[in-house]
């Protein structure tokens, strides 16, 4: 069971709470500031994600050291020391699966309290999932008092029963077991975990964007995303193995180049819809294995770029009609670092012919799609710490005050857990029992 501890009354108080993105080609440390349920983004650290390949770990050293420059950049930034991450999860090892819960309230006069709330998610957890998965968190999707529902937080109601409607999201413990090791190494402390897919769509996508039914659409270095929204909650999401970085290699191969200046020219001159790229900007590439240079035009690039990019926008409509979408009146929302490039809504209006507009973080430092889904893991956790009652704060320590000590390596253990005493924690992985299978639904 997940032991849950009463979150902190922030009221005028200010907090820090800081997220870290493990992505293929880029790890991003995010630190925000929250006050008064509003966020704002104080420091941001990036450094190039060197132990990553299509979304996954390939190197625990070379990922901890990538880690540690990050978020040594981010602490500059504010002067603090970084102890403890929110973490987000993503991956086709993912897999989501409805539960319901149901408790009496304890207390004598009825009030529900945040006891309740963590008894009532307890007993949603009461099913069973294979040894090799392990359930990372617990979504409610509405609480129900005495027979009334879409209760969004029930704190306070005077009730007899109560219910919750929730999402259990489970992953493969070895793909987390790798994460939380290198983050763990590289001496951070691990408060939460969420889900990707969850906390984008919390910065990306508006509330009656997720009423009506939308695909989110995030487009990273080495992995594309779809995530599929549908009344307000997520109806499902998968994994593409291609990205950003298939984009590079084309141009790596096809201008004779090097990797690291097949990056700079699409950064710098790439066009992802031939139509409208330029022929009068011009740029010279050095010819790997020789001296000589040669000189292209945007409209050279165009072509391979755009021919990568439709592909991974037709393997996304692959995707969402195995998935058994069909009707999307929200449209399709883009993000991610690689729909910084200019045409990407072009072409995606030529391949999905629907409403689609791009999301950016609306934060100063952080106004960039590659930087979405660290913002929404900052605002997903705190939201959703207060619905359970959980405590993440704090995250950082001012410079000068006494270091905390290293935080030791986990035991299968699930990261919430991580603030209980030793005792407990044995306890708990005592009482564990496994959960039920994925109802694949969503993926079938």
């Amino acid at each position: 069971m997940v032991v849950y501890r009463r979150c902190a009354r922030l009221n005028n108080e200010k907090e820090i709470l800081v997220s870290l993105d493990v992505g293929t080609s880029e790890i991003k440390a995010i630190i925000g500031e929250v006050a008064n349920d509003s966020l704002n983004v104080i420091g941001v650290g990036t450094a190039p994600s060197l132990g990553m390949k299509k979304g996954a770990i390939v190197d625990i050293d070379k990922t901890v050291q990538s880690i540690h420059s990050a978020v040594d950049q981010a602490e500059r930034m504010v002067d603090m020391k970084i102890d403890r991450v929110v973490v987000g999860v993503n991956g086709n090892h993912v897999q989501l699966q409805n539960c319901h819960g149901v408790v009496a309230v304890s207390s004598e006069d009825r009030e529900i309290e945040d006891e309740d709330i963590a008894r009532v998610i307890d007993a949603a957890q009461v099913v069973s999932v294979p040894p090799e998965r392990e359930i990372i968190d617990v979504i409610p999707k509405e609480f129900i008092v005495d027979g009334q529902d879409e209760i969004t937080d029930p704190r306070g109601m005077i009730g007899v029963r109560l219910e919750m409607e929730g999402t259990i999201i489970t992953c493969t413990k070895t793909v987390l077991h790798n994460t939380l090791r290198c983050v763990e190494r590289a001496g951070l402390e691990v408060i939460d975990v969420c889900l990707q897919p969850l906390a984008t769509g919390t910065a990306a996508l508006s509330e009656d964007e997720k009423h009506l039914g939308v695909a989110l659409m995030d487009v990273g270095g080495g992995s594309t995303t779809i995530s599929v929204f549908k009344e307000g909650h997520l109806f499902g999401t998968a994994m593409i193995p291609v990205g950003g970085d298939n984009i590079t290699k084309d141009l790596s191969v096809g201008l004779r180049t090097s990797t690291e200046e097949a990056e700079s020219i699409k950064v710098e001159h790439g066009h992802a819809f031939y139509e409208d790229a330029n022929e009068q900007e011009t740029f010279s590439v050095n010819i790997i294995g020789s001296n000589q240079q040669e000189t292209y035009n945007q409209v050279d690039i165009s072509d391979m770029i755009e021919a990568r990019m439709e592909e991974v926008y037709v393997m996304v409509a692959k995707e969402l009609q195995r998935m058994g979408v069909q009707d999307l009146p929200g449209g399709f929302v883009l993000t991610g670092g690689s729909m910084n490039m200019p045409g990407v809504l072009e072409l995606a209006h030529d391949v999905f012919s629907a409403n689609l507009r791009l999301a950016v973080p609306d934060y100063l430092g952080v106004r960039d799609p590659k930087y979405t889904s660290g913002v929404g893991t900052l605002q997903f956790a705190y939201r959703n710490a207060k619905i359970q009652g959980k405590d993440i704060f704090p995250s950082v320590q001012n410079i000068g005050e006494p270091a905390k000590t290293a935080p030791k390596q986990p035991k299968a253990q699930k990261p919430k857990q991580k603030s209980q005493t030793q005792k407990q924690q044995s306890s708990k992985e005592k009482e564990e029992t496994g959960f039920s299978k994925f109802i694949k639904a969503f993926f079938d």
